[in-house]
C-alpha cells in the first residue's frame, strides 16, 4: 500500500529496548526512555497496512505518542499524527471511508513516510544525547 521501506532498528537500539522493557517491570522509566519505548512500540503500527488508521484505532495512549515523537524531535511526524486525529471516530475498517477520506487519509501519510525518512536518525542522536 505504501512505499515506505520499513525501519529497521539497529542493534544498538534493540539492545537498548530489550533493556528497557526488562526493567519496566522493575521501576518506572523515565519520560525519555518511555518516549523511546512509545516511539519503538509505534513505528510497526503506522507502518502496517492500516497506517494511521490502525494507530488511532489501537488502544494505546495517542497523545503520549505523540508527545514521545515531539520529545525525540520528530516534529515532522506530529503534524501529521495531528492531521488524522479524525481517524479515531471513524469506522473500524479502514475500507468504509469514502473516497474523499481515504484520498485526504493517503496525503497525510504520505507525509508521514517522508517524516519517517529522519526517524532513525533522530532516534539514535536523542539516544545519544538523552540516554547515553
Amino acid at each position: 500500500m505504501f512505499s515506505h521501506e520499513p525501519i529497521e532498528w539497529p542493534d544498538e537500539v534493540e539492545v537498548l529496548i530489550d533493556r528497557l522493557e526488562r526493567e519496566s517491570s522493575k521501576r518506572a522509566l523515565n519520560r525519555e526512555e518511555r518516549a523511546l519505548m512509545d516511539v519503538y512500540e509505534t513505528v510497526p503500527v503506522l507502518e502496517g497496512e492500516d497506517g494511521l488508521h490502525g494507530f488511532w484505532q489501537s488502544g494505546v495512549d495517542h497523545q503520549r505518542v505523540i508527545n514521545s515523537f515531539e520529545l525525540i524531535g520528530a516534529t515532522m511526524m506530529v503534524d501529521p499524527l495531528n492531521a488524522s486525529r479524525w481517524c479515531e471516530t471513524r469506522p473500524e475498517d479502514r475500507y468504509d471511508y469514502s473516497e474523499t477520506e481515504e484520498e485526504y487519509l493517503s496525503t497525510i501519510e504520505e507525509d508521514l513516510f517522508s517524516g519517517m525518512d529522519e526517524l532513525l536518525d533522530l532516534v539514535l542522536a536523542f539516544i545519544e544525547e538523552e540516554l547515553g
